[in-house]
C-alpha cells in the first residue's frame, strides 16, 4: 500500500509518489557573472515542527511541516536523488513558484510549467530566471523586501519553502511500471536505473546532526522569519515536461511547508547545535576541489520567467559581497550526466 504521508528519513524529506528531497549546503556564488554548479557541502538537518511544539512560534505550529537551520546569506540547493517513480514536484519560495514565478497553486499547469519533473530533474539550485540558467537560493530575513516573495508580490508573509508532489494518474503509472518491469528483465542487473536515470549528487559528506536534546525549558516565542532571495547565476536547465497534463493526477499526493530557522533559534527551539558556518568559497577553489556541469542533450529547457528574471540579488539589500572569489580552473569542473520516520503534520497555509 502506498504511503500517503510526508516523512523524514534521516535528513531526507520523503513525499508521496516516491519523491525524495534533500536540502544541501553549498558555496554562495558571486552575484555577477554566470558560473558552474557549486558543490554539495553536506545536508541541512531537518526536524518536524510538531516535535518542538512547545518552543516554535504559534504560526509555525499552525502551518505544520518541517524546519532547518540556515545562516544569513547562506546558499542551498535541492537534491532529488533517490526519487523512485515519475512525479511532478512544485517548489515554492514564499508561495511564489520557483519555476513559473506565478502564485502558489494546488493545480499543475504547463503554460507556463509550474513544476519540475522527477526523476529527470536531478536537482534545483535556484529560481528559473534565464535561458538555461537559474539564480541561486540564498537565505535572507523577511522585512527587507529582498526575498523572491517580497519582490514578486510586494509583501513578505510566508517565507520558507513549500513543496507539493503529484503522482502519475493510475493508468499512466501502471503503464510506466510495466515498462520498467520489462526493461529490468531485459538487463542483467535487477537494480537498473529508473526511467531517466538519476544523476549523482555533487559529492559532500553529510553533516551529522547532534541528537535532539529536550527543549521544554525554552518557551515558544516569535522567531526571526527567514525566506529565500537570490544570489549569483549558474548554468542549469529546468526541464520541460514531455508528458501531457492529463498524465498526472488531478490532486496533489502530499505537501509540506519548510520553515527556515536562524542558527541561534535552532539551538533554542531544538536544543541541538546548528551546523558550522559556511565554508569560504575561495579556500574551497584554491584547494582544487570540484565544481560541476550537468548536461542532458535529450531534454528541453523551460522558457525563462519574466517575473523571476527581474528579481534582484540580495546584495542590493545586504550590501556588497566582500567574500573573495577565485574562478575554478578548467580541470576542477566535472561533467555529470549524459526505514521511515513519523509522518510530518501538514497545516493551514
Amino acid at each position: 500500500m502506498a504511503d500517503d504521508a510526508v516523512r523524514i528519513d534521516g535528513n531526507t524529506l520523503r513525499l508521496p509518489g516516491g519523491v525524495r528531497v534533500r536540502f544541501m549546503r553549498t558555496l554562495r556564488l558571486p552575484e555577477t557573472g554566470t558560473h558552474e554548479l557549486p558543490p554539495g557541502l553536506g545536508e541541512f538537518p531537518v526536524r518536524r515542527v510538531e516535535d518542538h511544539a512547545d518552543t516554535v512560534p504559534a504560526e509555525w505550529r499552525a502551518r505544520g511541516g518541517v524546519m532547518l537551520p540556515v545562516y544569513l546569506r547562506e546558499a542551498m540547493w535541492l537534491s532529488f536523488a533517490g526519487s523512485t517513480e515519475p512525479a511532478a514536484l512544485q517548489v515554492g519560495v514564499g508561495k511564489v513558484c520557483a519555476v513559473s514565478g506565478r502564485p502558489w497553486s494546488s493545480l499543475l499547469t504547463q503554460d507556463p510549467q509550474n513544476y519540475v519533473v522527477l526523476p529527470r530533474q536531478p536537482w534545483l539550485d535556484g529560481i528559473n530566471s534565464g535561458k538555461g540558467t537559474v539564480r541561486q537560493f540564498v537565505a535572507v530575513p523577511l522585512g527587507l523586501g529582498a526575498t523572491v516573495e517580497g519582490q514578486v508580490t510586494g509583501e513578505e508573509v510566508w517565507g520558507g519553502l513549500q513543496l507539493q508532489s503529484f503522482r502519475l494518474n493510475d493508468a499512466e503509472l501502471a503503464k510506466w511500471r510495466e515498462w520498467e518491469r520489462r526493461r529490468s528483465e531485459s538487463t542483467r542487473s535487477a537494480k537498473s536505473a529508473p526511467v531517466y536515470g538519476g544523476a549523482p549528487p555533487a559529492p559532500g559528506a553529510a553533516m551529522a546532526a547532534a541528537p535532539a536534546a529536550p527543549a521544554s525549558v525554552a518557551r515558544a516565542r516569535s522567531a526571526p522569519a527567514m525566506g529565500l532571495g537570490v544570489g549569483g547565476s549558474m548554468r542549469q536547465e529546468v526541464y520541460v515536461d514531455e508528458r501531457s497534463r492529463g498524465a498526472w493526477a488531478g490532486e496533489p499526493a502530499g505537501r509540506v511547508f519548510v520553515h527556515l530557522v536562524t542558527p541561534p533559534e535552532w539551538r533554542r527551539i531544538t536544543g541541538e547545535a546548528p551546523p558550522p558556518s559556511p565554508v569560504d568559497r575561495a579556500a574551497y577553489t584554491r584547494a582544487g576541489l570540484p565544481w560541476f556541469e550537468y548536461y542532458d542533450d535529450a531534454a528541453q529547457d523551460v522558457a525563462p520567467s519574466d517575473t523571476l528574471g527581474s528579481v534582484r540579488p540580495v546584495g542590493e539589500w545586504l550590501g556588497d559581497d566582500h567574500e573573495p572569489w577565485q574562478e575554478p580552473a578548467p580541470h576542477q569542473v566535472k561533467q555529470l550526466g549524459d526505514a521511515p520516520g513519523k509522518p510530518v503534520e501538514d497545516g493551514d497555509w
